[in-house]
């Protein structure tokens, strides 16, 4: 496993781009719509990984309800894995509880899987694998 990116739940994309692309001195490289999620992220290089801003696209989604309970910041800290349904099955036998049980399509070309945060000291851990 190696560090892939944070993922920062936002009010307000524009908003947020413009924030980071001042404090980065780029641009996201990508933006994109996941419709199955409800969200639209925005991707920076960041030189050790990247960084995804999330913003909800509808009230009943995912980060919708992060910011409704905790506001925006911090959702979740990603990590690249070679074999996703390898180290789920892995991290299954070791205790923990999958949030997806089969992986599915995420932002920026990656099957994706969330570990449960009541399992990981509350911090959301998302499992991601290029789509090849």
């Amino acid at each position: 496993m190696k560090f892939e990116h944070l993922g920062i739940a936002v009010a307000n994309l524009e908003e947020a781009n413009a924030i980071f692309s001042k404090i980065f001195a780029s641009s996201p490289y990508k933006t994109e719509t996941v419709e199955s999620e409800g969200v639209t992220t925005s991707f920076f290089h960041t030189g050790y990984g990247k960084m995804e801003l999330l913003e909800a696209t509808r009230e009943d989604s995912p980060i919708a309800k992060f910011i409704a309970k905790k506001g925006p910041g911090i959702h979740h800290v990603a990590f690249e894995v070679e074999d996703i349904r390898a180290e789920m099955q892995r991290l299954k036998q070791e205790g923990f509880h999958l949030l997806n049980e089969e992986p599915k399509r995420g932002a920026d070309n990656k099957w994706v899987c969330f570990l449960h945060p009541k399992d990981t000291q509350s911090v959301l851990i998302e499992l991601c694998q290029e789509i090849l």
